[in-house]
């Protein structure tokens, strides 16, 4: 189980662009046997149970058949999942059920928990690594900017408005270079990380639509981004959206992010930029899955294609 750790906390630096602080295993005597726990700075984050000895038969939402065992849920994702006797491994496979052993059952749900909590993670002492790793290659470029120019604060709440949004932190000198060209007209992190997105588009279309020239998204009615424009206009981002409104929005987005899924498209709403930060907080709890990318972050070349208009009305 070190080892996979290790493993993760590698692969996680190599795909997100920063190492995560060591990961601490403990006995707990209150928990039950096979129970875990995953805290993060002492707050439960996840739990589970792992059954040494059986194997866990995932459904992933097409299986032919069904096994004997007991039943429970994948704690990663929450996909409907029984626990097996390993010698009916073949016939769980053969009706189309993912099968994993126990320890990648918890690597797996470690895994996810620390994608997911990545901007919780990257602290005043990784955001320092990271610009002092970047020194070595840019030291004059770094030295202007923190902290002549922008407080360590500022630069570590953009990557955190990155980190929040799946973005990765891998080209970091493309980061500092547009926030070294956008610190003498703001302090703000929040558009300086609109700077930072536009600048990082190419990569992050490419994260969303790997090898596809074509981007098949979602977007808003012209109407109801037209009224959510006028209310930003008025209040900044800092408006809250209508209740009725707010309910409407949430359910026409769920349906149309449930067809991309089925279709196997990335859930990404395509919106105007000043709409894309306050969307994207709002639609996220409600679909986490879901991307909202602003016209400008995609590069010129791409050809969009709308595959659902959200709001419309007949």
């Amino acid at each position: 189980m070190l080892r996979r750790i290790r493993g993760i906390r590698k692969k996680f630096a190599q795909d997100v662009g920063f190492l995560v602080s060591p990961v601490h295993i403990r006995d707990n005597l209150e928990l039950k046997p096979n129970a875990y726990k995953i805290l993060l700075k002492g707050v439960e984050i996840g739990e589970g149970e792992a059954f040494p000895g059986n194997l866990l038969a995932i459904d992933p939402g097409r299986v032919a058949g069904k096994v004997p065992g007991t039943p429970a849920r994948d704690p990663a994702f929450g996909l409907p999942a029984v626990w097996i006797d390993p010698a009916v491994r073949e016939q769980a496979q053969a009706y189309g059920y993912t099968v994993v052993d126990p320890s990648t059952v918890v690597a797996t749900h470690l895994n996810h928990l620390i994608l997911s909590h990545s901007a919780e993670l990257l602290g005043r002492l990784e955001t320092q690594a990271l610009l002092d790793h970047l020194a070595k290659e840019m030291p004059k470029m770094v030295e202007d900017l923190v902290p002549k120019a922008l407080s360590l604060g500022v630069v570590q709440k953009v990557l955190r408005n990155l980190l929040e949004e799946g973005v990765s932190l891998r080209d970091m000198r493309t980061v500092i270079e547009t926030l070294a060209d956008g610190a003498p007209r703001s302090q703000d992190p929040d558009t300086l990380t609109v700077q930072v997105r536009v600048a990082l588009g190419r990569s992050i279309v490419q994260e969303l639509y790997p090898g596809a020239s074509e981007l098949q998204v979602m977007v808003l009615d012209p109407q109801l981004e037209r009224l959510l424009q006028q209310a930003v206009a008025g209040a900044g981002e800092a408006v809250g959206i209508e209740p009725g409104l707010a309910d409407t929005l949430v359910r026409e987005a769920l349906a149309a992010a449930q067809r991309q899924e089925e279709a196997g498209l990335p859930v990404v709403l395509l919106v105007s930029g000043t709409l894309r930060s306050l969307l994207s907080r709002f639609l996220r709890r409600n679909i986490p899955q879901l991307k909202v990318l602003a016209h400008a972050e995609v590069p010129e070349h791409r050809t969009i294609k709308v595959t659902s208009i959200i709001g419309q009305r007949p």
